[in-house]
């Protein structure tokens, strides 16, 4: 009997391949019915011999909430450009550093909800959605019912990769039409059509809704002979049973690459999918390692967005908004109209100097596109007779919420309110104090931060934590349970760690991964105390403008006075890294090549462990180069520079010969 039910999985799963990945049914709807319906009733009958990669599997249950999930590999975000100059100069940079030419592969990018599928010997076994890229949420059961994803691989190997989940531009008009018939939600688009169905509690829903996915990356673990190219590895995801997009291609060069984008800015709209743009990745996974990462984005890939839709629409008003920074943000009020597949009311218009340059008025038609996608701003006005006899727009002298004086700063366009106890810059900072950014107090949100601030309970984040439970009874409509819950999360955020805490401090230039990257080198906050600009420059990620401006605020008595009243109230941030040795501290490492027994993450993740630097440049300062397949540019430099170089296997034999545990 196990043999019949293996040989009916086995088909199955060959046809969900030929019909939902290659497009290319082998077998009518009927035939395939009658298989899935034997199975269905062996596996009734012989419940022991179900097994998870089963097709009868992919339909799930209810769940009560999606847990978070740590990725093993980060994902990161990608860098955009609009310019076909930027990617010239994206390619000469990257390409300085290597010998032979540089090949690139172009994908289309899917607009679509991005996510990491696990197998281990052949079999799916986690699904996670993006979440920050190092954190997302655990949805295996949900992706079960994408019949695109695989449940069993054509072979009995350990990978991890990466896709896009998306709805087909067909099955989202379908869905949307049958919401409107049962006078139900219409989704804007096909990205939140599918954002929406994957994350459904109820993974019956998801099943029921048309979605599928392409794969764009993948991380090997222990096989012969693995793709040392990504278009390489692309082509052997297929031949595991992978959806991978047709219109991939292998270009020699930038040229090619541009002419790739190029033909689809127009064919695109051709397509059953939404794509706004192309992802260029280096091919050479060796020149990948070779080139590293930011803080936020690999600098061996980059996306070309295609231009985006715009639409014609009047101006009714300019609203002025006061940041956390300070900083007077002038925002467009719009007659509604409809861009990209959302209405849009309001738009940016950035600054001051924009407005003069475009000479936008009140009463315009004006023209307004999405900033990546995302963000709608005003590009133009529209040229007719009645836009002179409409009054020139005059910069405020004053801020709109307190009165106070605006003024510039050097080397900036931005207007500043001068009083640093305007209302609403205090509530901007409030607010991304508690947003899930920062300090991620979840049961404390805009509406709340508003009611505490005008009944005079806070002004800054000190004062949340100076806050008794009874407070919370002065707000509207608050009762015991939601009193506790709102007092027992600001106080849980004590425990948050030093990444949070810096972001949440809006540090000029300091973003949640720059903050993760600081707080990764130094860990604590009296290590901060005693940093200058000269070593965190040193750190990769960091440039000499976040350097600065990192260093001169912990120099700051004023702000150090400030952080010591936080510890006061109980917190101690830190960021814990286990430390198993000291044997490489005060060293200053750099990997280069292919590693063939840990990824690069991993080997300095073992530095780190053994109060070693790992740091991406050679100099004289450099302890150790650790070497490994196909070195670049960098050996050389250390060679010139008499540096100490190990191979991968001499690295490994030091730090097991001095580690108290087995690595």
């Amino acid at each position: 009997m196990i043999d019949r039910i293996n040989f009916l999985k086995n088909e199955i799963n060959k046809h969900n391949y030929l019909y939902y990945v290659e497009d290319n049914p082998s077998v009518s709807d009927y035939e395939y019915d009658q298989l899935f319906a034997e199975l269905k009733m062996l596996e009734m009958k012989y419940p022991e011999l179900r097994t998870p990669d089963s097709p009868t599997q992919r339909v799930g249950s209810i769940s009560e909430k999606f847990l978070p999930y740590k990725h093993k590999y980060r994902l990161y975000s990608l860098d955009n450009t609009y310019s076909y100059d930027d990617l010239i100069i994206w390619y000469e940079k990257l390409s300085k550093d290597f010998k032979d030419n540089v090949e690139l592969v172009c994908e289309l990018k899917i607009d679509g909800l991005a996510i990491a599928l696990t197998y281990e010997k052949g079999i799916f076994t986690t699904g996670v959605t993006r979440g920050d890229g190092v954190t997302g949420e655990n949805i295996t059961t949900n992706l079960k019912t994408v019949k695109a994803i695989p449940l069993k691989l054509f072979k009995d190997i350990d990978v991890e990769v990466r896709g896009e989940i998306y709805m087909p531009k067909s099955s989202f008009e379908k869905l949307n039409e049958e919401n409107m018939q049962k006078g139900e939600k219409l989704f804007a688009n096909p990205r939140n059509a599918a954002a929406g169905s994957i994350r459904q509690l109820d993974s019956t829903i998801t099943a029921q809704r048309d979605l599928s996915i392409f794969v764009y990356n993948s991380s090997f673990e222990n096989i012969p002979d693995a793709p040392k190219t990504h278009y390489e590895s692309m082509m052997y995801l297929k031949q595991l049973g992978f959806r991978v997009n047709p219109n991939i291609r292998l270009c020699k060069n930038i040229h090619e690459a541009i002419e790739y984008c190029k033909e689809w800015e127009t064919k695109r709209f051709d397509l059953d999918y939404a794509t706004d743009g192309v992802v260029i990745k280096v091919n050479k996974l060796a020149y990948q390692e070779e080139l590293g990462y930011t803080a936020r984005a690999p600098k061996w890939a980059t996306a070309f967005k295609f231009p985006p839709e715009e639409a014609t629409t009047k101006l009714l008003d300019i609203e002025l908004n006061v940041g956390k920074t300070g900083a007077v943000t002038p925002v467009a009020i719009l007659n509604p109209v409809n861009l990209a597949g959302s209405t849009v009311a309001r738009a940016s218009l950035h600054n001051f100097d924009e407005i003069k340059r475009l000479d936008i008025r009140v009463g315009d038609d004006v023209v307004i596109k999405k900033a990546a996608e995302i963000i709608p701003k005003v590009i133009k006005v529209v040229d007719n007779e009645y836009h002179f006899d409409l009054p020139v727009y005059e910069n405020p002298k004053a801020c709109p919420a307190c009165g106070a004086r605006l003024e510039t700063r050097p080397d900036e366009v931005s207007l500043y309110c001068s009083n640093p106890n305007c209302p609403s810059l205090l509530k901007a900072r409030l607010e991304f104090w508690v947003s899930s950014d920062a300090m991620d107090i979840d049961k404390i949100g805009p509406g709340i931060i508003e009611q505490l601030f005008d009944k005079g309970l806070v002004r800054t984040p000190l004062d949340l934590y100076k806050l008794k439970k009874e407070d919370f009874f002065k707000l509207d409509n608050v009762k015991e349970k939601s009193a506790n819950n709102m007092y027992m999360s600001i106080q849980n955020s004590k425990k948050q760690p030093l990444s949070r805490f810096l972001t949440a401090l809006a540090i000029k230039h300091v973003g949640k991964e720059t903050a993760e990257i600081i707080a990764n080198e130094f860990k604590t906050l009296d290590r901060l105390y005693q940093t200058d600009s000269f070593e965190l420059v040193e750190i990769q990620g960091i440039g000499l403008k976040i350097a600065l401006e990192v260093s001169e605020f912990f120099a700051n008595p004023n702000n150090r006075e400030y952080l010591e009243e936080f510890r006061a109230l109980g917190f101690n941030p830190t960021q814990e890294v286990e430390r198993i040795s000291d044997v490489l501290k005060g060293k200053t490492l750099v990997l280069t090549g292919t590693l063939k027994n840990m990824t690069r993450d991993e080997a300095q993740e073992i530095i780190k462990s053994m109060g070693g630097k790992p740091t991406s440049s050679v100099s004289k300062n450099t302890s150790y180069v650790i070497v490994g397949e196909n070195p670049g540019s960098k050996l050389d430099k250390a060679q010139n520079l008499g540096v100490i170089i190990l191979t991968e296997d001499e690295f490994l034999e030091m730090i097991k010969a001095n580690s108290p545990v087995e690595i």
